[in-house]
């Protein structure tokens, strides 16, 4: 059955955010933090199956879904920065669990260490750090950066809404039709010429010029006081993109003073679409364990 969503807007920071919620408002707060070009409506499959009586809150981040797109680009510490601004907007007392996809799992576990007391569970799905980055690279990224305010990227326009869902099916072939032409109106924006964009802002894809400095987010993962959740797809796409050895991933383990680790089979880094009724339940043990 598909449980029935509502959106909220409301001002945060400047833009008009978009938060999507389910369940009863007398539930627990269960927050859903998306990820790097993707939308809260993408948690549908997994709201769907979950048991527990949660009140559960999914913004589109900045430039995302149906929130505002942020003039001056997007900076990572502007991500923390609305979590708490929606956490204070909602859920202004006690702690709250979160889970967080990919991007929105790496500003989940800064902000748990940042703000220790405002998190009672943490799970982090393949959202585990980036790739640590050498001072060396600086030069190189500014350049990039540099060159793309001269020529800002673009994001090409579809025919129709099943022209969208058939480019959600080519990034991942483990989603199914019916799922992907759920997602096709939420991950698109109609245009005036009847053709469909993506709904994101195309800044997005542009470089950040910043690089991820590994060892600030284990200080920040070392400050974390909630039980902390990783979720694996098949690990294939993770390990491909960190190109990490299991020195670097135990570094990263030993920042967590309270760990688990599950992996979900038969799925890869979008597990909320290849096995949502498998996450849920595993989701589920976690938060009421």
């Amino acid at each position: 059955m598909t449980k029935q969503s509502r959106s909220e807007f409301l001002d945060v920071r400047g833009l008009r955010y978009h938060v999507r919620t389910w369940g009863n408002h007398a539930g627990r707060p269960l927050w859903l933090l998306h990820g790097w070009m993707d939308v809260s409506a993408s948690f549908q499959f997994v709201v769907d199956e979950l048991a527990g009586e949660y009140r559960v809150l999914a913004p589109d981040w900045r430039g995302f879904g149906l929130t505002q797109w942020a003039a001056g680009g997007y900076w990572f510490p502007d991500y923390l920065g609305d979590l708490d601004a929606l956490l204070r907007a909602f859920t202004p007392e006690g702690a709250v669990d979160i889970v967080g996809h990919s991007m929105g799992g790496n500003v989940a576990n800064l902000y748990a260490g940042a703000r220790p007391a405002r998190v009672r569970r943490l799970a982090l799905l393949e959202g585990f750090g980036l790739a640590r980055m050498a001072p060396s690279a600086a030069p190189a990224r500014y350049e990039k950066w540099l060159d793309e305010l001269a020529e800002a990227p673009s994001i090409k326009p579809y025919g129709s809404l099943d022209e969208v869902a058939a480019r959600l099916m080519r990034n991942n072939p483990r989603l199914p039709p019916e799922r992907a032409h759920f997602l096709a109106p939420h991950w698109s924006v109609p245009r005036a010429d009847g053709s469909y964009g993506l709904a994101g802002d195309p800044a997005h894809k542009m470089v950040n010029p910043v690089l991820y400095r590994l060892e600030e987010a284990i200080a920040c993962w070392r400050r974390i006081e909630a039980p902390v959740l990783w979720v694996w797809g098949d690990g294939q796409w993770l390990r491909r993109w960190f190109r990490s050895g299991e020195q670097d991933l135990a570094e990263r383990r030993a920042a967590f003073r309270d760990l688990r680790e599950a992996t979900l089979p038969e799925c890869g880094h979008m597990m909320h679409h290849d096995q949502p009724a498998a996450l849920a339940r595993l989701l589920d043990d976690f938060l009421n364990r």
